[in-house]
């Protein structure tokens, strides 16, 4: 690069960055910045978008609560779902998770009694309720595994590790259903689930008050990819020729329409199925990552959610969707 090209650049960097601060920080308008740097109104825009692409101006909108209020609203409305619990968009995933984990530990807070039974999903998003560490009013409840173990690598999203995290946290017990979360094949998993143990755990998790469960988006770099549980190709044919857009606790896999799918993956997982959750009057659902609005759109229309907590712009998108979907 010469030294004049350098400079030229170096001098629009300054540009930009000087207009930005007049209009945004200053508040002085487009016509003020025209006269004073000499330049058409027109081309103040030009610069100011490109203030924006380049980086140099990051906007962040700030939810009054009440905007979230509306979009709750707008969600119990269109999904006959009792709450939604929305969480400011954050700039990266784990944040993101924190500030959903935050609000869902504070409605639990509201709603859990002693002597109630919480059944705990896998993942990482219900994993983050139990690593939250704000105030916690102790409950003598106990949480049951919804779903069986997985491999150690996946060690801190496994409903047990959950299960003891949620009980020590609130000063109650946990119970551990001793099985894997995926079998190999069919008959595999129905050895499993003769056994009386097994069965036993499934049972109390089935008669939970309250559940806490994920929702997964079909990627083949997804989760359950990673972990060994289903081949890339099994994800990308199930989205592809089955239309399944996302997985309900890890256990029932679904379309856009929100109508279970049958696929080579349903057959393996050992925990509670979609219509076993209907019977549970408490099922929070939660999803913060932004790839999860197709997901979540499919996961609402099941109806067997009853709380819903993810992100302002998930909750946007799916009600987007919905829309666009409800006019074609």
């Amino acid at each position: 690069m010469s030294q004049s090209s350098h400079e030229s650049s170096s001098d629009v960097a300054n540009l930009l960055t000087e207009i930005s601060v007049a209009y945004y920080q200053d508040g002085a308008t487009q016509e003020e910045i025209s006269k004073k740097f000499s330049i058409s109104r027109a081309k103040v825009g030009r610069l100011l978008k490109q203030a924006r692409d380049e980086g140099i101006v990051e906007i962040t909108v700030k939810y009054h609560p009440v905007f979230s209020a509306k979009i709750e609203q707008r969600l119990i409305d269109k999904f006959g779902i009792k709450r939604a619990l929305i969480a400011l968009d954050q700039p990266s995933e784990e944040q993101q998770r924190e500030q959903v984990a935050g609000l869902v530990s504070k409605y639990l807070s509201g709603i859990l009694k002693n002597g109630m039974v919480v059944s705990i999903g896998q993942g990482r998003n219900v994993s983050s309720i139990g690593q939250y560490t704000g105030v916690i009013t102790p409950r003598e409840c106990t949480f049951v595994c919804g779903i069986g173990g997985i491999h150690p690598k996946g060690g801190p999203y496994n409903a047990d590790h959950i299960s003891r995290q949620m009980a020590k946290k609130y000063g109650g017990t946990s119970e551990t259903l001793y099985a894997p979360a995926y079998a190999e094949n069919r008959e595999q998993k129905l050895a499993f689930m003769q056994n009386s143990t097994i069965k036993q755990t499934l049972d109390r998790a089935r008669k939970a008050d309250v559940a806490l469960v994920g929702v997964g988006d079909m990627s083949e770099n997804s989760y359950m990819v990673d972990l060994g549980w289903f081949t890339p190709n099994e994800v990308v044919q199930s989205r592809l020729a089955d239309g399944v857009v996302g997985d309900f606790a890890g256990y029932d896999f679904f379309d856009i329409q929100g109508k279970v799918v049958n696929t080579v993956m349903n057959d393996r997982v050992i925990g509670l199925g979609m219509d076993e959750y209907r019977s549970i009057s408490e099922v929070i659902a939660i999803a913060s990552e932004n790839s999860k609005p197709l997901a979540l759109l499919g996961a609402l229309r099941t109806g067997v959610i009853d709380v819903l907590a993810t992100s302002v712009s998930n909750a946007l998108t799916v009600l987007n969707l919905d829309e666009q979907m409800s006019r074609e």
